[in-house]
């Protein structure tokens, strides 16, 4: 390798410190770094913020998501973009039989819904900040400890050929971290269920009754290990995921990744179930196929100084409203802790009891969240009916 290719700046580790992933922990942390006045840098792969579909929607809870955005100093700013509206939830059965049909009170703000990139802008550049340093088309491949000591920091390698030095880098850089094997040799193993993701555009003027059937916000339809959700995002835009268990090559067989293609193999695995409800498939676009991987639910590691995770990275499990509320609440309180470290020491000892605290929250979450897949895609759907019944507000 040619040495002008090499950029290493061990001498001179100080207080850098290195996000790995620009995802919503990534960003909340660098945010909440930035507030307290400590240099922080992103290292995101993508080469620009638009380079890929930001997703659908998510639900920021009270106590996870929106407590982190409050110590970002952007709760205010979320409240006016989310859609408390969009915490509405329907279930049917497959014939079309409406089995719920909650609505949120007007107050009711414990789980405003937000477009994925909409919190990502309001991260990105909030009104009256300044911006974060992201470094944007920094494919890192691995990283590394430089020694054994608390000073040393670690050393990130990137795709280029160059490499950099930091007192911490911490890996936000979801399910397939290059960051984790630094720390744990985990690699995350598929659940059994596949999801196929769609899209429908402009639903309130192209398709009224979809539109009038979702509602404004969710809608599910449970059968025998399969099942139906719609999920409104802002501007009449609507995600649609079919889910169900499958072997992990489901679309080996499947003949190109054409719409059609993907469609005609979907369409048989709810054969019955109501016309509204298929509809849904029938009119639905861009089609995603998505093997659902999880973490082991106990995920830890011996602590490594100087490399941490968080996030999916740290504890990738299903996709049941956790994930993003808790990478942006360990977000926000690493970088508490780190602004409020005074030296090495201190820093690699406020991130080794950060790990304590996060390993038993996400512990309590993972097992949750797995129980919950089991019962949402499941030879039995009255379960999914009622796990809605245990945890919805009356």
């Amino acid at each position: 390798m040619r040495s002008d290719m090499r950029r290493d700046t061990r001498r001179d580790v100080g207080r850098r410190i290195a996000v790995v992933g620009g995802g919503p922990g990534g960003l909340t942390l660098a945010r909440v770094l930035h507030r307290h006045g400590h240099p922080v840098t992103v290292l995101e792969r993508d080469p620009a913020p638009d380079t890929r579909p930001p997703g659908g929607t998510l639900d920021l809870q009270e106590g996870l998501g929106q407590r982190a955005l409050d110590k970002a100093g952007l709760l205010a700013e979320f409240r006016s973009l989310s859609r408390p509206e969009g915490q509405a939830m329907r279930i049917l059965d497959p014939d079309g039989t409406v089995l719920r049909d909650w609505h949120p009170r007007p107050e009711d703000r414990a789980n405003p819904e937000i477009d994925r990139g909409q919190l990502r802008d309001l991260l990105l550049d909030p009104p009256g900040a300044h911006p974060l340093d992201i470094q944007w088309g920094r494919n890192v491949t691995r990283v590394a400890r430089v020694g054994p000591g608390t000073r040393d920091g670690a050393l990130v390698h990137f795709a280029d050929g160059r490499q950099e030095t930091y007192a911490l880098v911490i890996g936000a850089d979801g399910a397939w971290s290059r960051v984790r094997p630094a720390v744990s040799s985990a690699t995350p193993h598929y659940t059994g269920v596949t999801t196929v993701e769609a899209s429908l555009d402009d639903i309130d003027t192209r398709h009224p009754d979809l539109a009038r059937l979702v509602g404004d916000g969710s809608l599910a339809v449970y059968g025998v290990n399969r099942a139906l959700v719609a999920q409104r995002n802002s501007g009449g835009h609507v995600k649609v995921y079919a889910q169900f268990r499958a072997p992990l090559d489901w679309h080996a067989s499947l003949d190109g990744t054409e719409a059609e293609t993907i469609r005609s193999a979907l369409l048989p695995l709810f054969d019955g179930w109501s016309a509204p409800t298929l509809n849904l498939l029938h009119q639905g676009t861009a089609f995603t196929h998505r093997p659902l991987y999880v973490l082991p639910v106990s995920h830890t590691w011996t602590h490594v100084p100087g490399v941490t995770l968080l996030g999916d990275a740290a504890h990738l499990m299903p996709p049941l409203g956790a994930g993003a509320n808790l990478a942006m609440l360990e977000g926000a309180e690493l970088a508490e802790s780190i602004a409020a470290a005074a030296g090495p020491e201190e820093l690699d000892e406020a991130v080794r009891a950060f790990e304590e605290r996060m390993w038993e929250r996400a512990a309590r979450w993972a097992t949750i969240t797995t129980a919950g897949l089991e019962r949402l895609v499941s030879p039995d759907p009255t379960q999914a009916v009622a796990l809605f019944d245990e945890v919805q507000p009356s």
